[in-house]
């Protein structure tokens, strides 16, 4: 696997060794020996597979208590992927990192604890899958604002165009009222 730095501390695009021929291919997901040894010493709790139409955008979502760490990939279609700093003491605080997860890249994102993620999807249809180092936890769980003029994200969203979202993500909160990670 090759493990990739962005310009967020602590996130990574990991993209797996990828074995094919005509009968389709093989690849290794996760694999702790292999993590660890990149500095990423985990321990997943629990998975989770959503699928969504094209447009859907779903978050910026984090969890103030029972903090998760996410490994995500799409198995099917396409997405925007962000992660946003939300850790004070950060280099990266306040800034956003975006990149494109599809089933042709295979490429994963790891996102640590301290950070709300989420994405925009932008094939017909996308099988997101993701690990999680904590349990998810309702009471705990807050959105920010998907368009948030202090973060600022450039969202690959089609002139003219909203994304989808959910009641929770349309209510999203503004950057100042957030809470925030030491």
């Amino acid at each position: 696997m090759m493990f990739e730095t962005t310009p967020l501390r602590d996130v990574m695009v990991i993209t797996p060794k990828v074995f094919g021929d005509e009968r389709g291919f093989f690849l290794e997901s996760w694999n702790a020996r292999v993590f660890a040894e990149a500095g990423l010493d985990l321990g997943f709790v629990q998975d989770n597979h959503s699928r969504s139409s094209r447009g859907i955008l779903r978050g910026l979502h984090y969890q103030t208590q029972h903090t998760q760490g996410k490994l995500v990939r799409v198995v099917a279609g396409s997405v925007f992927d962000v992660a946003v700093d939300l850790r004070r003491s950060s280099p990266s605080f306040g800034k956003w990192f975006g990149v494109e997860l599809s089933a042709s890249n295979q490429q994963m994102l790891w996102v640590p604890p301290g950070f709300a993620h989420g994405f925009y999807v932008t094939s017909d249809s996308a099988d997101f899958q993701y690990k999680c180092t904590d349990f998810y936890d309702p009471a705990s769980e807050v959105a920010l604002a998907w368009n948030d003029p202090t973060v600022g994200i450039e969202w690959p969203v089609p002139e003219g165009e909203s994304p989808a979202l959910s009641g929770k993500d349309a209510e999203g909160l503004a950057w100042d009222a957030i809470p925030l990670f030491d």
